[in-house]
């Protein structure tokens, strides 16, 4: 079992209770705006604590209510891609794409940091920014800040990659570009991944599992 995860959280209209779990590959959660998915991949980051439940990643509990376990978010080793890509805007793209990287135990060993260093210039040439190194966010379209974003989240070797509709806001000719190089992506590093979309098209050009969402519950 590579993830898991049962939570109970109370919102305003409704309350998320959500089960699953799978092995490996792609799962995909459509729903209407308000359903909860949003909720849900805050919940699994630890950006929200939920009311009740328990998650577990590669044999790690890194939430349990009843255990009273509840790793940081900066811990739990969860690359994160946002609706907005959320870079930071003072920082040049080689900036953004370390910057999580400091956060890990490992970037303080002199040997180990040199192999993160190298492991960041392979990212960069594999998602094709090389030539965006020095630039800021500001300066750069929506199809590359799309890379650098996923990028910045595959650069830690997360054991888990959560999607936030991370295609929305492309215009139709990025997209079939950044289709086409997220599928080879996804084939290439082989993270499970959970990805929120509106889109249909989407779910099934990248989706192992499909679920749906309605109202903080799961149909299939």
């Amino acid at each position: 079992m590579e993830v898991y995860f049962k939570l109970i959280k109370k919102l305003d209209h409704f309350t998320l209770d959500v089960t699953y779990e799978f092995d490996k590959g792609l799962l995909s959660i459509q729903g209407n705006s308000g359903s909860g998915k949003t909720t849900l991949l805050n919940c699994l980051s630890g950006l929200i604590t939920p009311d009740q439940g328990r998650i577990v990643i590669h044999d790690q509990v890194i939430y349990d209510s009843h255990q009273q376990i509840n790793v940081p978010a900066k811990l739990r080793n969860i690359g994160y891609v946002f609706q907005n890509y959320a870079l930071f805007p003072n920082m040049t793209v080689y900036e953004n794409l370390v910057y999580g990287m400091k956060n890990l135990d490992a970037y303080r060993d002199h040997q180990q940091r040199k192999e993160m260093l190298e492991y960041a210039t392979y990212m960069i040439n594999t998602f094709k920014i090389e030539h965006l190194k020095n630039k800021y966010p500001k300066h750069i379209s929506g199809g590359e800040k799309q890379r650098v974003a996923l990028a910045r989240a595959i650069v830690r070797k997360p054991k888990l990659l959560l999607l936030d509709e991370p295609f929305s806001a492309l215009d139709d000719d990025t997209k079939e570009i950044v289709y086409n190089e997220f599928s080879l992506h996804k084939e290439t590093f082989k993270i499970p991944t959970i990805l929120i979309t509106h889109n249909k098209l989407e779910s099934q050009l990248f989706s192992d599992h499909i679920a749906l969402m309605c109202n903080g519950k799961f149909g299939f």
